[in-house]
């Protein structure tokens, strides 16, 4: 029987420009490229020359400091380039694609049958052990960590966000050997929507399925955490995007790694919303292709609130299970500004009068409306951040570089995405994410 559990905060926004569930056909590009921004925490050394010719599977760079951690070519074909920026810090390895695919082949395992070493020996081969993130930090793992648990949350509620149930749909075998495998590795929670009802999640085998009830960010993989296994100092569990599941059930069912993912291409600034079906590391230009609407817009890397602003020259990220684009809004001109009642804008504080129209879909641009200023300790985060932490106060722990602090105040158990919402409604124009991913990277570099 599964738990259920209820969330009193959080906040549903609702846009313009959700996908309808169904699908588009994307052309395949001719180039590809794997991004280590990606898989965060991880300093990438690659092991590939350009001029060199891969398969799909094989590795185009490797952690530096665990070289065993492999990150694998989404496509076989050519190394075209490795693109560099400041102090030569790998930005992407590009590959040309070949007309025909060829695969490196991994050999057909049986999960069931296997020890959690040797799967994890199998991911690390396939380089999709990198997939694999972990709490405290929000890093991409090491394979020589020993966590208490897995959590993977098939529940995705953020504004805009994808359908994982939409994604699963002739996907379920995969989704469960891959659920197989990780239970092998450690006790495996899976979190789900009090509204799903797909077979492969609500029956899902060899996992403790918990069902989270409540508003936005019910679905992120923090707060589910957060309730069922809280994170303390010294203890480390791992999370898993549920596509990074499916991933690891082709590889065991057929040898191969297959890494195309179902994404939403969204946003009020998309003339046809849909879903579509590519490659990890398409070009977003490829997958946004004739299907951009006139005027300044903003293309973000995965969703509205904790995606990466990027421009159409960029490739589609590993974790990226949305590509939105609003409108930029700098070339926004309204007649007296913020006097104005503003009935299609939304106000979480009825700053507006659009909280008078009931439940309706709005068309927000990417402008801040405001500047930054000093923290205004109103209990805004706490309103919106379902977790039994004091968010407005860990930040300022995090600011002040007061690291016993946050250790007290719950670090350990954040990751950035936790604070979308409450950069949403931050009265202080505050860059929360930022700042928390900041205060983590300095937390790792001092417990090192």
């Amino acid at each position: 029987m599964a738990n259920v559990i209820k969330l009193r905060k959080g906040l549903d926004i609702n846009l313009k420009g959700k996908a309808p569930l169904e699908k588009t056909i994307v052309k395949a590009g001719a180039e590809y490229a794997l991004t280590p921004d990606s898989f965060v925490g991880m300093t990438p050394k690659v092991v590939v020359k350009e001029g060199d010719h891969v398969k799909a599977g094989d590795a185009l760079f490797v952690n530096k400091h665990c070289p065993d951690v492999k990150f694998a070519s989404p496509v076989s074909g050519q190394v075209t380039e490795v693109v560099r920026g400041e102090r030569r810090k790998v930005l992407c390895v590009k590959v040309s694609a070949d007309a025909q695919q060829q695969y490196a082949d991994f050999g057909v395992k049986d999960p069931k049958a296997l020890s959690g070493d040797v799967v994890k020996q199998a991911l690390l081969e396939a380089g999709l052990f990198g997939y694999i993130n972990q709490l405290p930090y929000a890093v991409s793992t090491w394979p020589d960590a020993n966590p208490k648990a897995i959590f993977v949350s098939a529940l995705r509620d953020m504004p805009l966000a994808a359908d994982f149930e939409f994604e699963l749909q002739g996907n379920e075998k995969d989704f469960q050997t891959g659920l197989t495998a990780l239970s092998k590795m450690a006790k495996t929670y899976l979190g789900i929507g009090a509204q799903q009802k797909a077979s492969a999640l609500v029956n899902a085998q060899d996992v403790e399925i918990n069902i989270f009830d409540g508003k936005c960010p019910a679905g992120n993989v923090g707060v589910q955490v957060n309730h069922v296994d809280p994170v303390n100092k010294g203890e480390v569990v791992w999370t898993v995007d549920p596509s990074a599941v499916i991933f690891f059930g082709r590889l065991f069912n057929t040898g191969k790694v297959n890494l195309t993912r179902t994404i939403a291409v969204c946003g009020d600034k998309v003339q046809s919303p849909a879903y579509a079906d590519v490659l990890v590391g398409t070009r977003l230009g490829d997958i946004l292709a004739g299907n951009l609407s006139d005027g300044k817009v903003r293309v973000i890397n995965g969703n509205v609130l904790t995606g990466v602003k990027s421009s159409l020259d960029d490739y589609l990220g590993a974790h990226s299970s949305e590509v939105t684009v609003i409108a930029e809004g700098d070339d926004a001109d309204e007649m007296l500004g913020w006097i104005m009642p503003r009935f299609n804008q939304f106000s979480v504080n009825r700053s507006y009068f659009s909280w008078l129209c009931g439940k309706k879909n709005y068309a927000l641009d990417a402008r801040v409306k405001g500047g930054e200023r000093h923290i205004i300790m109103s209990g805004e985060y706490d309103r919106v951040l379902p977790m039994d932490i004091y968010g407005e106060y860990l930040i300022k722990a995090i600011i002040t570089g007061d690291i016993d602090r946050q250790e007290q105040l719950g670090i350990y158990e954040v990751s950035p995405e936790d604070f979308a919402l409450a950069e949403f409604v931050d009265s202080s124009k505050l860059e929360l994410q930022k700042i928390v991913r900041e205060g983590l990277d300095t937390l790792r570099k001092e417990n090192a």
